[in-house]
């Protein structure tokens, strides 16, 4: 990953302060309302919210593990993995707590809060750290370009399938893509350069 990236990624954390703070505004909520009357009841789209269940993510988070720890004994990269996804699990958790929106207001919905939503962060966090891992083996641009467009169009299906079945608004899951791509490249700057800055901090200790 170049500069553009990091970049990148202090914008979208960015905007989602920006939708934290002003979800209650009336353009805020004439654009979730927008977005509502738009895709509620795909069920095609829906169906793609079994991919961001907390369960199945998890599953597939140990498996990919797993096979790390047989193949390649690459201890930083499974640290990367769990750092990645089960970091931002926490992340999100922390922040609904925190923020306390109430989800829309429709029959049998969930008891948890709306912002952000689970789904939009967790789904893309593990399908960008799957996607990471696995070029790591090719060495074509076209397997590359193939993998991580992939990913992406699923973390986007998964995080809608919450607007068609109303179980979040669309600026929980936008606020959750921003969210999970910001974390998702911290824990990569920290899995590339974080032994980097610790031994430094360790030789500066050492030399006072």
């Amino acid at each position: 990953m170049n500069k553009l990236q990091y970049v990148l990624a202090f914008c979208t954390f960015g905007i989602f302060c920006i939708l934290w703070t002003t979800y209650e505004t009336p353009f805020i909520q004439t654009f979730d309302k927008g977005a509502f009357d738009l895709l509620n009841g795909n069920k095609f789209i829906t169906m793609f919210h079994y991919l961001g269940e907390t369960k199945f993510i998890f599953a597939v988070t140990i498996i990919v593990s797993i096979i790390i720890w047989f193949r390649k004994q690459d201890y930083k990269l499974m640290v990367f993995v769990i750092f990645s996804v089960g970091g931002g699990y926490g992340l999100y958790q922390f922040l609904k707590r925190v923020i306390e929106r109430p989800r829309p207001d429709i029959v049998d919905q969930l008891s948890t809060f709306s912002f952000p939503s689970g789904h939009a962060v967790h789904g893309l966090l593990y399908l960008f750290t799957i996607a990471y891992i696995t070029n790591r083996t090719f060495t074509s641009k076209r397997a590359f370009l193939i993998v991580w467009i992939t990913a992406i169009i699923l973390a986007l299906l998964i995080g809608t399938s919450r607007i068609t079945a109303a179980r979040h608004f669309a600026s929980d899951v936008i606020a959750g893509w921003m969210l999970g791509y910001s974390w998702f490249i911290l824990c990569f700057w920290w899995y590339k350069n974080g032994n980097r800055y610790f031994v430094r901090l360790l030789n500066k200790n050492i030399e006072t």
